[in-house]
């Protein structure tokens, strides 16, 4: 079940001695037996292809598992959704519910104090289905993390999280802090692409209506067609030669990548949260439109 913070600190200790000679593991030995070392090599020292983009990534698939390291790919600290020891029941289903995760990290104090991990699983089953009037109690729910170093090759990681049947492990800097968090799908999609769920848009629907006002959408949704769906215009001719999609527009509203959970208002009084992100590029977006410009857009309709 959970660890103390004592041996959390203990177990990100050890996690920073680990040695990256700890062997290429199963994904590293599939890597070399497809890739042979001087094929490999020269892959190494090869420049993308041109066309970059998914057909580039897709050819260094399985060479990211002993190339990228886990820094690579986590989420920075800041971006970590995670709850305190000593949430009430009612605030952890908020967190469950606003954030869409199944899995959380519980902390004790600070981030840089972790002392395990929530399943929404567990917690539905003892508190949801069957556990309705018993006193919430988070400590007995709580299972291990795993703590990798940011230098850790993916591929590594992604053997560890095999072998002791975890999802999920924070990244921990040279004085045992928490730096960062890996999902399991986050390694993954460094090999096949991204992943998507039952919750997530389907392939050729780049948004959803979720009620009057309110879109779920890719952050690649084309800008003309939302604006030509909504009837809201979001960009003035100028910025169409800037931008060409809803994640580019938010782009240029922050100036940054902007992160997990971030609401980015629009000048004309649209919201921009921002439902999926990595540290290099926005991938969802919930898209909240005011009700003025939903009138205006009906009434350009009906002129």
């Amino acid at each position: 079940m959970g660890e103390s913070s004592d041996g959390s600190s203990s177990a990100a200790q050890g996690a920073l001695e680990t040695d990256s000679s700890e062997g290429k593991g199963l994904w590293g030995r599939l890597a070399e037996a497809i890739f042979p070392a001087d094929e490999s090599d020269a892959e190494d020292g090869a420049e993308p292809r041109r066309g970059g983009g998914r057909e580039a990534v897709a050819m260094l698939g399985l060479g990211n598992l002993h190339r990228m390291r886990v820094e690579d790919v986590a989420i920075p600290k800041v971006e970590i959704v995670a709850v305190p020891l000593d949430i009430g029941k009612e605030d952890l289903v908020a967190v469950f519910r606003d954030s869409g995760m199944s899995r959380l990290p519980v902390y004790e104090g600070t981030l840089d104090s972790p002392v395990g991990m929530v399943h929404l699983k567990d917690f539905a089953l003892k508190y949801g289905f069957n556990g309705h009037g018993e006193d919430f109690d988070l400590k007995p729910m709580l299972r291990p993390l795993l703590y990798a170093p940011p230098s850790m090759p993916i591929g590594v990681l992604l053997q560890k999280m095999q072998s002791e049947r975890m999802h999920m492990a924070l990244v921990i800097d040279e004085y045992g802090g928490t730096d960062g968090l890996a999902t399991i799908e986050d390694l993954i999609e460094q090999v096949i692409g991204e992943i998507e769920d039952e919750h997530d848009i389907e392939e050729g629907d780049l948004w959803t209506e979720e009620k009057p006002g309110q879109y779920l959408a890719m952050a690649r949704t084309p800008l003309e067609d939302f604006e030509e769906e909504t009837g809201v215009a979001l960009a003035d001719a100028e910025d169409l030669e800037e931008v060409d999609t809803l994640g580019g527009l938010v782009f240029m509203l922050t100036g940054r990548v902007p992160t997990r959970g971030e609401v980015v208002p629009h000048p004309g009084g649209a919201e921009f949260e921002v439902l999926d992100a990595d540290p290099r590029r926005v991938k969802r977006l919930r898209v909240r439109l005011p009700e003025y410009s939903l009138r205006q857009g009906a009434g350009a309709d009906e002129d």
